[in-house]
C-alpha cells in the first residue's frame, strides 16, 4: 500500500496532467487551423444554410461535466465510498481533458469546413475568382474546424464514462446483473443522450456525418481508456469497485480464488 506522502504526491501530479492537458486545450481554441483549398464543384457540401445549434454550449458543459459529477456523488451518498468517488472522478477528469486536447489538436490538423461554410466565408452570397472570404475572420476560422465534433467527443466521453461506470456500479455484464433488462437501460441511457447530441450536430448543419461519427468514436475510445484506468473490465466480479479500493479483497499472489466469498459481496453491494 503507498504511504500518504507518496498518495499525495502522485494525487499532485495528477493534477497538473489534467491541467496541462486543459491548457492545451483552451490554447488550441484559439489557433488557426489549416486553411484547405476548397475547389468550385465542391462548393455544394459547404450551402446549408446557417443555423443556432440545437444543443448549444451553454447546454452543453453543463450536461457534460456537472451530470456524470453529479451521478459519481449520487454513488457515494449510497455507499459511502470515499476512494471509489475519487477514483472516478480522477478517470472523468482525465477523459475529459484528453478528449479536448486530442479533439482540438485533430481539428486544427485537419481544417476541414463545414456544412454552412459558404455563408460564413460569403454572407452576402458573392462568390469571387480567388474564393477569397469576405466574412468575418473569427466566424470563418471556426467554420474551419467541423472534423471531428467537439459536441459529439464531449458528449461521448462524458456520457460514455458514466455508462461504464453505471454498468460496472450494477453488474449488468456479470452474473450478478445479466437477465435484468432494468439495469440494460440505465446502462444504455447515457449513450442515448450522447447519441442524441452528436446527432443534433447534423441538424442544425454544423457538421457533417463523418464528423459526428468520428468524433463520437473518439469519445468514446477515450471514455473507456479512461474507465479502464481506474476500474477493473465490466465482466469481473469486482467491476463495481475501482483497483485502489481492491486491496482488501487481494492476497498478496493475486485475487482470491474462493468463489463464494466474492460472489456474496457482490450481492451485497448491490
Amino acid at each position: 500500500m503507498p504511504s500518504t506522502r507518496e498518495s499525495k504526491a502522485n494525487l499532485i501530479v495528477e493534477i497538473i496532467i489534467r491541467a496541462i492537458l486543459a491548457l492545451i486545450f483552451i490554447e488550441l481554441e484559439g489557433a488557426t487551423p489549416f486553411i484547405r483549398k476548397i475547389h468550385l464543384d465542391e462548393l455544394w457540401l459547404y450551402k446549408n444554410p446557417r443555423s443556432d445549434s440545437y444543443v448549444p454550449t451553454s447546454v452543453l458543459w453543463p450536461l457534460v461535466f456537472i451530470t456524470p459529477t453529479v451521478i459519481i456523488f449520487m454513488m457515494f451518498m449510497i455507499h459511502k465510498d470515499k476512494v471509489d468517488v475519487s477514483q472516478a472522478i480522477l478517470g472523468l477528469s482525465l477523459g475529459l481533458s484528453l478528449n479536448g486536447a486530442l479533439t482540438n489538436l485533430i481539428k486544427i490538423i485537419v481544417g476541414r469546413p463545414r456544412p454552412d461554410f459558404f455563408w460564413r466565408c460569403f454572407p452576402d452570397g458573392e462568390v469571387n475568382p480567388e474564393l477569397e472570404c469576405t466574412g468575418d475572420e473569427s466566424v470563418v476560422l471556426e467554420g474551419r474546424k467541423s472534423f471531428p465534433s467537439g459536441h459529439s467527443s464531449f458528449a461521448f466521453t462524458s456520457m460514455g464514462f458514466i455508462a461504464f461506470y453505471l454498468a460496472g456500479k450494477l453488474h449488468v455484464f456479470n452474473a450478478g446483473g445479466r437477465g435484468q433488462s432494468w439495469r440494460l437501460c440505465i446502462f444504455l441511457l447515457p449513450l442515448v443522450i450522447g447519441l442524441a447530441v452528436a446527432l443534433s450536430r447534423t441538424c442544425d448543419y454544423h457538421h457533417h456525418w463523418q464528423d459526428v461519427l468520428c468524433g463520437s468514436l473518439l469519445g468514446l475510445s477515450i471514455s473507456y481508456l479512461c474507465y479502464r484506468q481506474y476500474f477493473p473490465c465490466l465482466s469481473s466480479i469486482h467491476s463495481h469497485r475501482p483497483y485502489a479500493g481492491m486491496m482488501p479483497y487481494m492476497e498478496v499472489d493475486g485475487v482470491r480464488n474462493n468463489d463464494q466469498t466474492q460472489m456474496e459481496e457482490q450481492i451485497k453491494w448491490i
